[in-house]
């Protein structure tokens, strides 16, 4: 889908693309300048909507909110619970969450107020001699962390390194990853494998590339919605997605790591080509927390969803994310 095909799309593409690159969100007119048109970062107008990011829609939404000192919370904690739980809880309007969103629009450690968000993350989650750091926590807090800190700029910071250590170390027998000890992979815990993506092909070494292939492999397997009976929420598209799993975010993941041109991913397209709609779009189905099972009512309890766009509404975010697998595949074929 590059550029000079723009002007042969089929007259709703066209205009979904037209929609993408409207000034609103220049988050999202960046990634289809550059993901579905094929633009050069150093294109002017791909320079443009990038240095409007942060002072533009979403990104703009979630700043005006950060306090002075870096952090989402009301307050700096007063206690040791507070302190354990600070820039976690609660969910899922504190810091780390928001970092998260941040992190996936592209925003880094250049602005000063995204370096005070991780200078946060490594004085209080990070500090190897903290009795509350993330070191060695479930798979899905150590993926996020070190995906949001690869994001931010800091692959190469030793401590970012160590989480990407972790995550190798804690790989299951199968290839998956699972917030259980002692159990098998689970395709919910895909943090891992999205955490290995945010890495540039050249910084991973031989054991990541490993851990990569194995966990490829895993998902393959089981044609990214296949594992159990079926979880309704799976077959949903939502963001954010905190640390939950939906079969895009396995799309997303798996294309991105180079498997576009594996046969195992047709079931999960031919289901993302059903949840289009018939103007071209996507909805956001939900939002998180979406969940079904004998825990619904504990993921719930004491949560505010946070909110970039309207559930039951096309949705920019997702739009994008789709036709950018899409096109990877008709890229690997």
């Amino acid at each position: 889908m590059s550029e000079k095909s723009n002007s042969q799309l089929p007259v709703e593409d066209d205009k979904v693309i037209q929609w993408l690159l409207e000034e609103d969100q220049p988050v999202v007119r960046s990634a289809t300048l550059v993901d579905l048109l094929g633009r050069k970062e150093t294109d002017p107008e791909v320079r443009s909507a990038r240095s409007r990011i942060a002072r533009v829609g979403w990104a703009q939404d979630l700043l005006r909110t950060q306090g002075p000192k870096g952090f989402w919370e009301p307050h700096e904690p007063t206690n040791l619970k507070g302190w354990i739980d600070f820039l976690y809880y609660p969910k899922y309007l504190s810091t780390t969450w928001e970092a998260l969103v941040l992190a996936d629009f592209g925003l880094d450690a250049k602005d000063p107020r995204i370096k005070r968000v991780a200078d946060l993350e490594f004085e209080f989650k990070l500090r190897l001699s903290s009795p509350f750091n993330f070191y060695y926590e479930e798979a899905c807090v150590v993926g996020n962390t070190a995906r949001m800190l690869t994001r931010f700029g800091y692959a190469d910071d030793f401590r970012v390194r160590k989480l990407f250590d972790w995550l190798i170390e804690d790989q299951r027998k199968d290839g998956g990853w699972n917030c259980s000890q002692d159990t098998p992979g689970t395709l919910d815990v895909w943090e891992p494998l999205a955490a290995f993506a945010s890495l540039p092909n050249s910084k991973r070494s031989p054991k990541m590339r490993a851990a990569i292939a194995k966990g490829a492999e895993f998902y393959l397997k089981r044609r990214l919605l296949r594992e159990g009976p079926r979880y309704a929420p799976w077959f949903r598209l939502h963001y954010p997605n905190h640390y939950y799993y939906d079969f895009l975010v396995g799309l997303d993941v798996l294309t991105q790591l180079g498997y576009a041109g594996d046969t195992r991913l047709r079931p999960a397209l031919r289901l993302l080509r059903e949840k289009r709609q018939r103007d071209g779009t996507w909805l956001m189905d939900r939002l998180h927390p979406d969940v079904s099972g004998p825990k619904a009512a504990q993921y719930r309890k004491g949560v505010t969803p946070l909110k970039i766009e309207e559930p039951g509404r096309p949705s920019k975010w997702i739009t994008v994310k789709a036709l950018r697998v899409l096109k990877r595949v008709e890229e690997a074929n």
